[in-house]
């Protein structure tokens, strides 16, 4: 991990970021706020966006990172942002619909067929389409980073058909999409903040939960888990939002550092995120989690029992938004 954020970020500072410190950059002190441990890939991608900023202001700027919700979750903490109390967070979009409701999008499932896909939209011109909607929010978004592919754990059953979801309590995330997806796969679906899942589980108040295999090993839930089933069933992206109160208090050339700098700790943390995730199957397996994949038959019957989530989110979501998203997939898929 250490190997890859020396050459990502030397390449990026080779490229003409590590500038000198001009004079309308003044000292700052920033808070970062983050829901996942320091371990996860997202603190590789802190680091890098720290040393960018340190190099780019030429020691100017103090920034702080907060992990495992020490600041609050990850509403609570974009709140924070919104207020102008709060300068940076690192957060799933999932939560954060009822704030931007365009955010949905990326809830809907089985959306993205891989990594390629998830990059190009976010990277290209629908991911700026929805950054544009934020500062009316109250929020900058720096850039995208990586949640990634979602998979179920559960200390039931392994699911390895439709019929194994009935009546399992998965927790999700708070937003109505996830609700509805996983009410149409037959689960008594709770939503839950992220920080009170692991006691949640522990205590059997809830039978399972679904995230990337990086935040399954990270956060331990091979401790209070059996199974895990490679279902695939949403990408989330995380946002590196800033509080568009005090973005508005920086010079141009600030906010231009804190753009470039997100983005090399985007390459950062995307390029930890894919390497670790294999790596962090093998670590919960090691650790006692069952694994196994879906039948291609069984996945398909998964995915009509969702479908009709598409259409009973779209209103919600924007009809505008969601016909854009599957516009932009069409097309990068070569389907028009």
């Amino acid at each position: 991990m250490k190997t890859n954020l020396k050459l990502a970020l030397t390449t990026a500072l080779a490229a003409g970021l590590a500038l000198p410190a001009a004079a309308d950059i003044s000292p700052r002190t920033i808070s970062i706020s983050n829901g996942v441990a320091e371990t996860h890939p997202v603190g590789n991608g802190v680091a890098a966006m720290k040393e960018c900023i340190d190099e780019r202001t030429g020691g100017a700027w103090t920034v702080n990172a907060f992990w495992s919700s020490a600041l609050g979750d990850d509403l609570a903490a974009t709140q924070a942002l919104r207020s102008g109390t709060q300068e940076m967070v690192i957060t799933s979009t999932s939560p954060l619909v009822g704030i931007e409701p365009a955010l949905g999008v990326f809830d809907l499932p089985f959306l993205f067929a891989d990594e390629a896909e998830a990059d190009a939209i976010l990277d290209g011109d629908f991911g700026q389409f929805i950054s544009d909607k934020m500062p009316e929010r109250g929020l900058i978004n720096l850039a995208w980073w990586e949640n990634g592919f979602r998979n179920l754990t559960n200390s039931v059953r392994p699911v390895t058909s439709l019929e194994d979801f009935d009546g399992m309590r998965v927790r999700v995330m708070q937003n109505n999409i996830f609700l509805d997806t996983f009410q149409a796969l037959g689960t008594n679906a709770t939503p839950m903040a992220f920080g009170e899942v692991f006691t949640a589980l522990e205590t059997r108040a809830i039978d399972a939960q679904e995230n990337p295999f990086v935040t399954i090993d990270t956060s331990q839930f091979y401790e209070v888990q059996d199974y895990l089933s490679a279902t695939r069933h949403a990408y989330t992206p995380f946002m590196v939002l800033f509080s568009g109160p005090i973005w508005n208090g920086y010079s141009e050339e600030e906010q231009a550092i804190l753009v470039e700098c997100a983005e090399v700790g985007r390459d950062v943390q995307r390029a930890v995120s894919r390497e670790l995730s294999g790596q962090s199957l093998d670590n919960v397996m090691a650790a006692g989690m069952q694994f196994n994949e879906i039948d291609p038959g069984e996945m398909t019957r998964i995915r009509e029992a969702v479908a009709g989530v598409y259409e009973r989110h779209a209103e919600s979501i924007g009809p505008d938004v969601v016909q854009r998203m599957m516009e932009e997939l069409e097309a990068l898929r070569g389907e028009q």
